[in-house]
């Protein structure tokens, strides 16, 4: 594990340094990209509950809870990613508002059902496998989405998501960066901008 310039933007915990793990088997959002994203949603983070899938380094949740999250669950099936997560919300004291799941997002998932309820679920998949897709088949029947949940998925820029509609979700924003792009969506109904 090494430290990147990987850091927590804002909050309980702002500026302290994150450790990643080598290698590219974990994409971590950048510092810039994640300060965009929290931008967007900071006035609705505080006291909420943040789901966060394929977590990775665990940067996104984490930035989450610093910012007022009343706690935040971090799933990825990687032990070593798992381990970085783990000491990343000790390094920033946040461990007490956390759970961590150490295993495959759908057995999560599952796992889950009946015991939280989320008012933001963010993923961000390996690019161009259509785990996305497969992730929001599952919320469209679950019980860990309400009618103001957000979901966010972190994407390749070329990822298509036409079959919103057919699974009673709506993207609400599109934000694109240079190689890929946050998608937000919720329950049907809400207007619809993308």
């Amino acid at each position: 594990m090494k430290v990147l310039s990987m850091r927590v933007i804002a909050g309980s915990a702002k500026r302290l340094q994150l450790k990643t793990l080598d290698g590219f088997d974990t994409r971590p959002t950048t510092d810039r990209i994640k300060e965009t994203l929290f931008n967007m949603i900071a006035p609705f983070i505080y006291d909420s509950v943040f789901l966060d899938l394929f977590s990775g380094s665990g940067g996104i949740g984490i930035e989450a809870l610093s910012r007022g999250a009343k706690e935040a669950v971090f799933v990825e099936k990687s032990p070593q990613a798992m381990t970085c997560v783990k000491e990343n919300l000790k390094t920033t004291h946040l461990e007490s508002g956390a759970m961590t799941l150490t295993q495959d997002v759908m057995s999560a998932l599952y796992r889950l059902e009946g015991e939280k309820v989320f008012d933001f679920i963010f993923m961000d998949p390996p690019y161009n496998q259509g785990l996305e897709r497969k992730v929001l088949e599952y919320l469209s029947e679950s019980h860990l989405v309400y009618g103001d949940t957000v979901i966010i998925v972190e994407a390749a820029r070329e990822t298509e998501f036409s079959y919103l509609e057919e699974l009673k979700f709506s993207c609400i924003k599109e934000k694109v960066y240079k190689t890929n792009k946050h998608v937000f969506i919720e329950k049907a109904g809400k207007e619809e901008i993308c």
